[in-house]
């Protein structure tokens, strides 16, 4: 494993932003993780670990630490029987790639989790998920080294304390785990409807009535492709705010000036709403601002057009979420993560 010094992380980014690490590694091994992690700790250096680099933002003056960029390989069948298979998959493979194998598997789980970018190891962190699905329904636990013990660990689902878009690893643990490895159950089963609403309709209008894993698959890269810009053509980090998350109560006087407004109903009086759809009837969608564009067709996404620095990204966020709160009384919430 080597050590190298002022590694661009705008490089490393698909926002293509962000200054120079005062130290990069490249691990693809479990040895390498910990190595990477005793040098840092022996040059009292602060690390942040890295995957496919598509759901953070790094900083202009760069990071003063140790990036360790994840790219541990693996994908071994480690169980079977007559209704699931659990396959082992290292934290480096990239995501959408695991799916694809997957559903050639005629393993169902996270076919709707098709054409997220990014590796493996990152999905467990903000417990990715898309279409109905995210990695907590399927993952049975993964594998880490804890900084704190200095030792390799399994931790459950249970123990990762998934909700969400988060987990421990966001939260209460964050920066203590370094993952190395998933473990997926994924179920032998054919997919079967109801799906979520913006599949169900895509498969309705399409006239789709034969449902394969492979024929959901293709739906679903098909529905990306058409709001998500690709980033190695636009700059982005993917969605950059969460769907909001609120209480009836918040929905009374919205419902008064938007009785449409959509929902998805979560339990316990809690109700999840689109903040793409927040930030369109803020009047933001199609704009560009500080060299940010907001995506016209997905106002989720921030599009990195014409931005010089990580401060024109900050001020178009911030007006962003400053012109949805002053509609809606929401506060909205970034999801990339910030290296600094």
């Amino acid at each position: 494993m080597d050590i190298h010094a002022a590694i661009p992380l705008k490089n490393f980014t698909t926002f293509k932003l962000g200054g120079p690490a005062k130290a990069f590694a490249e691990v693809h091994t479990t040895d390498d993780v910990a190595q990477a992690y005793q040098y840092a700790k022996t040059n009292q250096l602060p690390f942040f670990v890295l995957g496919g680099g598509s759901n953070v933002v790094a900083h202009d003056e760069g990071y003063q630490g140790l990036i360790i960029h994840v790219r541990i390989p693996g994908f071994e069948v480690v169980a079977d029987d007559s209704f699931s298979t659990t396959i082992k998959i290292g934290a480096g493979e990239i995501w959408d790639s695991v799916v694809q194998r997957a559903v050639q598997m005629r393993l169902q789980g996270i076919e709707a989790m098709s054409g997220i970018p990014g590796t493996t190891g990152a999905g467990p962190v903000q417990n990715v998920g898309a279409y109905g699905q995210e990695i907590a329904d399927t993952m049975q636990s993964l594998e880490a080294y804890d900084t704190q013990t200095e030792t390799f660990v399994t931790l459950t689902t249970e123990q990762c304390g998934f909700s969400y878009r988060n987990s421990i690893f966001r939260s209460d643990s964050a920066g203590r785990y370094i993952i190395t490895s998933v473990n997926l159950k994924l179920s032998k089963s054919s997919p079967q409807p109801p799906f979520y609403d913006s599949l169900q309709k895509y498969l309705d209008d399409h006239k789709i009535t034969l449902y394969t894993l492979e024929i959901i698959r293709n739906a679903v890269l098909d529905i990306r492709a058409n709001k998500l810009p690709d980033p190695k053509l636009m700059p982005n980090a993917g969605s950059f705010f969460k769907n909001s998350i609120v209480e009836d109560w918040q929905l009374t006087d919205i419902r008064t000036q938007y009785p449409d407004i959509p929902l998805f109903e979560m339990g316990d009086g809690r109700y999840k709403v689109p903040t793409g759809w927040l930030i369109e009837q803020a009047g933001f969608k199609g704009k560009l601002l500080h060299g940010i564009r907001v995506n016209d067709k997905n106002a989720l996404v921030l599009i990195n057009e014409s931005a010089t620095g990580y401060h024109d990204l900050a001020l178009a966020r911030d007006e962003i979420i400053g012109g949805a709160r002053d509609a809606f009384h929401i506060q909205i919430e970034q999801e990339p993560l910030e290296i600094s």
